[in-house]
């Protein structure tokens, strides 16, 4: 029997988003190691620091998802946008550092933080749209904009000004086809810290661009230098923003996957342009967060003792210290700012200094191979020549790893 030219092909664009994936290069990295090398891999590329023991998150939130499962009363579907009692906790909780309330329908849960992006970009997706992203920046943006068919434009954060918004470059990249603009803060993958007078120029911005802020606090209140975190929802009257967060960070529980969006627009922007409608439709399409999970986020928000927060946050705070510390001394290496808050540090590579080694990529290939220590090649972030380094590790672990960096860019130094 004849038969015709099977009809299916590859999907190009998943072909041209999986190019923006951490995980991915990451095990390209990672199959560089060495099997002989009898040393524990260090790994300063991911920011789970849940692996160590010293960032186990409090007994307050194991207990809450023990109690939610043994009660047998979240075993079933949980209602599309979220729990409500956990909707009503999370408002309640990103409240506290706002001048307005927050109401259960101002927030979606959803299955971490990723899913929240995915849902808002398919609710902007129109043809011709645009979105204005950080660079450098969390890449599944550009990957999950790629798939719901948005041009992407990138904008720079500035490094001589602590990794702020380019606010002119912004502008002129914007256009009548432009929809949101991307911040994050505490910022992934800089360590950076946006100002209150920063956020206010950016939501001022926005304003005048008409277009909607998309605020990624995944990271909010792990902060550990002279600035404190600000959420962009301060500044909802100003522009209509769409704040990202989820526990996993903060909590140190990213495998949960618990995430949120809120809406903050005091003044109803988004209901009389149909996009709240967009949000419930894009949902309907998703998957929920496990229901026990939800279930188990009232008790987790208000019942956490700070005590937990300030040992999490002054391990963080003598981690960043040393890594910076040790990496500014390296002469392959330029790291002008210490990291204010989040989990990294951006470190640019001076490729003249060093022999043998051509990229990013080939810099992170023979240090796991030679070192057995994982690095971020800042290709990934459209940021070639950098690299990103992840210092919420157990302290011992780090200063070995430090040690390792040290010795391979040695190494590989052209002899005067």
């Amino acid at each position: 029997m004849a038969m015709k030219e099977w009809k299916f092909r590859e999907n190009s664009k998943l072909k041209t988003a999986s190019a923006f994936s951490i995980k991915l290069v990451l095990d390209d990295v990672k199959t560089n190691v060495n099997p002989s090398d009898e040393r524990t891999i260090i790994p300063l590329g991911h920011g789970d620091p849940s692996s160590f023991p010293c960032f186990r998150t409090t007994q307050v939130a194991e207990d809450a998802v023990v109690d939610a499962l043994r009660s047998a009363n979240f075993n079933g579907y949980a209602p599309k946008g979220g729990v409500l009692q956990a909707r009503r906790s999370i408002a309640e909780y990103l409240s506290r550092n706002l001048p307005y309330k927050l109401s259960p329908d101002d927030v979606y849960v959803t299955l971490g933080a990723k899913q929240a992006i995915e849902v808002v970009l398919s609710s902007l997706r129109k043809p011709g749209a645009n979105i204005l992203l950080p660079k450098p920046g969390y890449p599944a943006y550009e990957a999950l904009a790629i798939l719901n068919q948005i041009e992407v434009r990138h904008f720079d954060l500035v490094q001589e000004n602590g990794w702020e918004v380019d606010l002119n470059g912004l502008e002129t990249m914007a256009d009548d086809k432009t929809v949101a603009m991307v911040i994050i803060n505490p910022g992934n993958p800089c360590g950076n810290i946006f100002s209150h007078h920063h956020l206010q120029k950016i939501a001022e911005t926005a304003r005048r661009l008409g277009i909607l802020v998309i605020s990624d606090e995944a990271y909010a209140h792990l902060t550990f230098g002279s600035k404190p975190f600000v959420p962009m929802g301060v500044f909802g009257s100003v522009v209509p923003v769409l704040t990202l967060g989820s526990l996993s960070k903060r909590w140190l529980i990213p495998g949960w996957r618990l995430g949120w969006i809120a809406r903050n627009d005091p003044d109803g922007v988004f209901n009389g342009y149909g996009f709240v409608e967009c949000i419930k439709r894009s949902l309907n399409t998703n998957s929920e967060a496990a229901t026990f999970i939800q279930a188990a986020v009232p008790q987790i928000l208000e019942k956490t003792s700070d005590d937990f927060f300030v040992k999490t946050i002054d391990i963080l705070r003598k981690d960043a210290e040393m890594c910076y510390e040790c990496l500014k001394d390296i002469s392959c290496f330029t790291c002008l700012q210490k990291p204010q808050g989040s989990l990294f540090l951006m470190v640019k590579l001076d490729l003249s200094k060093l022999e043998g080694i051509k990229d990013d990529m080939e810099f992170c290939s023979k240090l796991a191979k030679e070192e057995s220590v994982i690095l971020l090649p800042g290709f990934v972030l459209r940021m070639k020549n950098w690299v990103r380094v992840t210092f919420a590790i157990e302290p011992s672990a780090l200063e070995d790893g430090l040690e390792r960096i040290q010795a391979f860019c040695l190494r590989h130094a052209i002899k005067k």
